[in-house]
């Protein structure tokens, strides 16, 4: 068995992190999925301005996670397909984001109007060609699949499915995007995000508000839910709330 030497083991110590690009849009499990992401790897944060209604709010929480958390990197990219595109309430001004029903178990049931068409394809691609350059083997998203709004952007299939596009597309065939949060309910998200310090209070999900939350979209009423099932307050304020 070989015993390193105490020159050795502290050469080991101090070599360099791996890094990672994470995708921040600063919502709840964004910031939670950064978190994660910065216990092992050296953080460079990707933030999309797309033309969507809470742009500068998601902006300013990209930057307060990703400096709490210590990213080493923080690229800011602005994109306007999805604004001339359209089709989706959060880049068109003339269709309405919906209260969430009455009933929350029915969110998701089937593609709401907030869905984006095929985003996450284009945020994916920009995050392959950034890590292709700075030499990251690893794309962080925090995509989740139960408990959540139904996009179907955020199944597992999807990134199966888009690792093998980066196997086959970029020069070495090696980095991979990874989902840690796919699988959980929100509430285990919350209760994840408390337990490695996930700075929460500067996250935001609302898809309306620019100030205070409004507390009766989708995913300001999931993330309410969220916090009451695993029994904690939200950090954040909201003008209304459905219960």
């Amino acid at each position: 068995m070989h015993v390193s030497s105490p020159s050795t083991a502290a050469e080991q110590s101090n070599a360099p992190r791996p890094k990672a690009v994470v995708c921040l849009s600063g919502g709840m499990d964004s910031t939670v999925c950064a978190a994660l992401a910065a216990r092992d790897f050296d953080v460079c944060a990707l933030h999309f301005s797309y033309g969507q209604r809470t742009e500068a709010r998601e902006l300013q929480s990209a930057l307060d996670v990703s400096k709490a958390i210590g990213a080493k990197d923080f690229m800011h990219l602005r994109i306007d397909l999805f604004r001339r595109i359209g089709g989706s309430a959060l880049t068109d001004h003339e269709i309405e984001v919906p209260d969430a029903p009455t009933d929350i178990e029915a969110i998701g049931g089937e593609v709401p109007v907030t869905y984006v068409p095929f985003r996450n394809a284009h945020f994916l691609s920009a995050a392959v060609s950034w890590a292709e350059v700075i030499g990251a083997g690893t794309i962080f998203i925090g995509a989740v699949e139960q408990d959540s709004s139904g996009y179907p952007d955020c199944r597992p299939a999807y990134y199966d499915a888009f690792n093998e596009l980066i196997r086959q597309g970029t020069k070495e065939g090696k980095i991979r995007v990874v989902t840690p949060l796919i699988a959980m309910l929100k509430s285990e998200i919350v209760r994840l995000g408390v337990e490695i310090g996930a700075p929460l209070h500067v996250s935001w999900s609302c898809y309306s508000g620019q100030n205070e939350a409004c507390g009766r979209c989708d995913s300001c009423a999931l993330r309410l839910r969220a916090f009451d099932d695993a029994g904690l307050t939200d950090p954040i304020a909201y003008v209304s709330a459905i219960r």
